[in-house]
């Protein structure tokens, strides 16, 4: 059975088509792409009311996804302060890739061995979105296809323990490479990637869990790099 969804602090973390379209969804996945690409500067106060008006949409989904980014750890809720957006140390990047490495590993063999059509048809849709954003050299593209990637992993894995404890770092993990390493890093980023989604696809769990690690020791030592300029 597939975990449609979950609840956590009080509101849900959806990951299946029918709750994309909710207006709290298309909120929080608005004000995580520019959190994420630096639109909203780390460090910068806004409001409820700026965000409100700048997306264009109501009080309560904004206010749900202002919940959901505050969970995550992307936003600080001051009251009668604003919103604090989380700040970027490069030594954290480090920090949340060890948090990240296992789960990634227990993941990638989980959804081998669980890998459904639906699944697979996400996980092609996003390899191809990949490829194109690498062409392009599209690197907000490129976080679209590989947050599409994450969610397909999460259905696919069929473990929503593991996917809750890895949706929020993958998500600082993809702001720390779109500050540090977005410029140089995308052909080889979408290269690990796409090896990885094909030894899920071949449902070979022990060549997912290898790419999985392979993919997080790249990134590693981007952070560590970052770390030490």
């Amino acid at each position: 059975m597939i975990y449609r969804k979950y609840i956590t602090g009080g509101f849900s973390l959806p990951f299946s088509a029918e709750n994309s379209g909710s207006a709290s969804a298309k909120a929080y996945r608005v004000l995580e792409r520019m959190i994420v690409t630096l639109e909203l500067a780390p460090g910068s106060v806004a409001t409820e009311g700026s965000m409100i008006e700048r997306l264009g949409l109501g009080r309560t989904p904004v206010r749900e996804a202002i919940q959901r980014l505050a969970w995550e750890g992307l936003v600080e809720v001051r009251p009668r302060a604003g919103l604090a957006i989380a700040p970027l140390h490069a030594a954290d990047w480090m920090r949340v890739l060890d948090a990240r490495r296992g789960i990634e590993i227990v993941l990638a063999r989980s959804a081998a061995r669980h890998v459904t059509r639906d699944a697979a048809d996400r996980f092609h849709a996003a390899a191809l979105a990949m490829r194109k954003a690498v062409i392009a050299g599209d690197v907000p593209a490129f976080l679209e296809a590989d947050k599409a990637l994450d969610e397909a992993m999460a259905i696919a894995a069929d473990n929503p323990f593991a996917a809750r404890v890895a949706a929020p770092l993958q998500t600082h993990s993809r702001r720390f490479w779109f500050r540090y390493q977005a410029d140089t890093g995308l052909g080889l980023a979408a290269e690990h990637h796409v090896r990885l989604i094909s030894a899920i696809l071949e449902k070979d769990e022990q060549a997912a869990a290898a790419e999985a690690q392979r993919l997080m020791s790249l990134l590693r030592e981007h952070a560590e790099q970052a770390a030490s300029r």
